[in-house]
């Protein structure tokens, strides 16, 4: 047996094989090993569409080192269709974040890019106009005041993000050192570097992205150590918001009831005294109890209540600042048609949302309080300059011509028909084709937004709800609040101001709106020296104590300053001004718009001549362009679509 052994060891010889999977690259490796990965996800039920786009690789391995004293960053994101956003989208919301004051030391913010510390962002504007999507990220480390060159983080991490993705990406980055934590806003074009659409992985935008920013933070900084974790945690015990200790507890409570047994578990057991800290503080405030020994209950709604709390702890420290000490009753305006009006002077604006551009003003009203007004989306803060006159109201009720409309509908159908809406209305004194072009352009608003359908010419589907829609439309648009400018100019500068003012209405209508502290008693002492503005004007004349106004008085006013500024039009273009009168259509080339004391107006061009009329919002899209318009008092009803006699008044 040993001979046989022997000779089988002899003929034993070592045959290498050829070397298997030869010239594989690491990151062919990776892939398919994310793949195996990503198939067992799918069995086990993984986010559908998460291997979608780029960088679904890349955020199955951000991350991995990890630890829970790792530095936080906390990211919030927005994709943007731009065809549904609008055409000046991008440039707004650009606008909004190199605003003044959100620099280091309340400079304006400056937009940086990864080659450059002043980008041009009209060109990077102009680069992107045709991308189909944006991608809109904030970035707040929680350390960032620490990390002190935030260029130079967000670079190193717009860099990492080009390795995951695959691709160059082209971004501008504004930093915001206006808040408590310091962040940076981030605008990345749709584009990859082949001008393809850019798609990125639903995976790594809610955590790849974060995990390499964390990653980074703790690289510069060094890991969080115990007492600056646990000194984070002791902060957020008192706190009256949603806190990561909240989070916890609603992560560990089933059905909403929470076995203290759990607290002693490892993975809590650094928490525990914390944890409980919080539960018997949110008992205190009504949103726990213990309905039996080591059994505690958390109210439903106790998340909901906690981000309230938070936001409006938020918007009184806005107000305070607003007001720079100046003692002032705090008052958070809310929507709803039960809302009182207010009227007051811009005293502080701001973005409430920075992501979304829902912007917020703090008006000094004339009742002696301070208002926190938060604007409804898509309203462009420029619109209200500091110091101007504003009013907010409630949007709710019914509107007038909805109840008119359904009045006139017979079996679901609405015609349009002048002495049918004279016999139905009572309206004496009003021209039939007037209450016409209104009925006209509400129809049309609701048809936009799916409510009526147009069958014809002046024939429209109407529903038999047709009040209730609107008022719910209405509502929706405007977020239960409407804000009005009543004046771009302080009262400063209008009590001698050529032109018809806010102050000159408030003299007409005889109202008591002087006196008080605040903006109230400089409103009085404004309204004084415009009585003697208009005396020495020849407007107003004094009989004792009062003062008698001028017939007409705003339409004189308004006729100088029109008057004034069509000398200086003429003199630039050579065009002849011709003053529309009351109820006269006037047609031309809408060339620009003009912001006087009197309001804002459009400059129509018919080729040898010129008129100022009223301006309305929904002309602005049509610069340029030829538009026609009939003036009545100080208003004008726009002619939109010609065809089909489509206007808005």
């Amino acid at each position: 047996m040993s001979q046989r052994r022997n000779d089988e060891g002899e003929k034993f010889k070592v045959r290498p094989s050829a070397p298997k999977n030869r010239g594989q690259t690491f990151i062919n490796s990776v892939i398919r090993q994310a793949n195996k990965a990503g198939s067992r996800a799918r069995k086990a039920g993984g986010r559908p569409g998460a291997r979608l786009g780029r960088g679904h690789v890349a955020a199955r391995f951000a991350g991995q080192s990890l630890t829970p004293n790792a530095r936080r960053v906390t990211i919030k994101t927005r994709l943007v269709n731009l065809s549904n956003a609008g055409k000046r989208s991008t440039i707004t919301h650009l606008r909004y974040i190199e605003r003044e004051g959100v620099g280091r030391d309340g400079q304006q913010g400056r937009a940086y890019s990864a080659l450059s510390d002043d980008t041009d962002l009209a060109d990077f504007e102009q680069r992107g106009r045709k991308d189909r999507h944006q991608f809109r990220f904030i970035v707040s480390p929680e350390d960032a005041a620490e990390l002190e060159d935030l260029h130079r983080y967000t670079r190193d991490l717009m860099q990492r993000m080009e390795q995951d993705l695959g691709t160059q990406l082209d971004w501008v980055a504004v930093d915001h050192w206006n808040t408590d934590n310091p962040h940076t806003h981030i605008v990345l074009r749709g584009r990859d570097d082949q001008g393809r659409d850019l798609i990125i992985s639903r995976d790594y935008i809610a955590d790849g992205m974060r995990r390499r920013a964390c990653e980074l933070a703790t690289e510069w900084l060094g890991p969080r150590t115990e007492l600056e974790i646990q000194h984070s945690l002791q902060q957020e015990v008192e706190q009256e918001r949603w806190t990561g200790l909240d989070r916890t507890l609603k992560r560990e409570a089933e059905d909403g009831l929470l076995d203290m047994q759990k607290l002693a578990e490892p993975h809590l057991k650094r928490q525990r005294l914390l944890l409980i800290g919080r539960l018997q503080r949110l008992r205190r405030m009504g949103l726990a109890s213990e309905r039996q020994p080591g059994r505690w209950e958390i109210n439903p709604g106790a998340e909901r209540t906690l981000r309230s709390m938070g936001e409006r702890g938020d918007i009184i420290r806005t107000m305070q600042r607003a007001m720079s000490g100046r003692q002032r009753e705090l008052d958070v305006f809310e929507s709803g048609e039960d809302a009182s009006p207010i009227i007051g002077r811009v005293a502080a604006k701001g973005l409430a949302d920075e992501l979304n551009d829902r912007g917020y003003l703090v008006l000094d009203g004339i009742d002696g309080k301070a208002h926190y007004v938060a604007l409804p989306a898509k309203v462009d803060l420029g619109e209200f300059p500091m110091g101007a006159v504003v009013e907010a109201t409630g949007v709710g009720k019914v509107r007038a011509v909805d109840r008119d409309i359904a009045s006139l509908t017979e079996e679901g159908l609405y015609r349009m028909n002048p002495d049918q809406i004279q016999r139905t209305l009572n309206t004496p004194g009003r021209d039939p084709e007037d209450v016409l072009t209104s009925h006209r352009r509400r129809l049309e608003t609701l048809r936009r937004a799916g409510i009526v359908e147009r069958l014809g010419d002046d024939v429209w589907r109407v529903p038999a709800d047709l009040p209730e829609q609107g008022r719910q439309y209405d509502r929706q648009r405007s977020g239960g609040i409407a804000v009005t400018l009543k004046s771009h100019l302080s009262i400063e500068r209008q009590a001698r101001a050529i032109g018809a003012t806010w102050l000159d209405q408030q003299l007409i209508d005889g109202r008591n709106v002087g006196g008080g502290q605040g903006f109230a008693a400089e409103v009085g002492s404004a309204l004084q020296k415009r009585a003697d503005f208009l005396v020495e004007e020849g407007l107003a004349e004094r009989r004792g104590r009062r003062v008698i106004l001028a017939r007409n008085l705003l339409a004189t006013l308004r006729n100088k300053e029109l008057a004034k500024v069509a000398e200086g039009i003429t003199a630039e273009t050579g065009l002849e001004f011709r003053p529309p009168a009351d109820g006269e259509r006037v047609s031309g080339i809408y060339r620009r718009s003009l912001m006087l004391t009197s309001g804002r107006f459009a400059m129509l061009d018919d080729g040898t001549g010129f008129s100022l009329v009223p301006w309305k919002p929904v002309i602005e899209q049509r610069l340029g362009r030829s538009l026609s318009a009939v003036v009545r008092g100080s208003g004008a009803s726009w002619e939109l679509g010609r065809s089909r006699g489509a206007s808005i008044g």
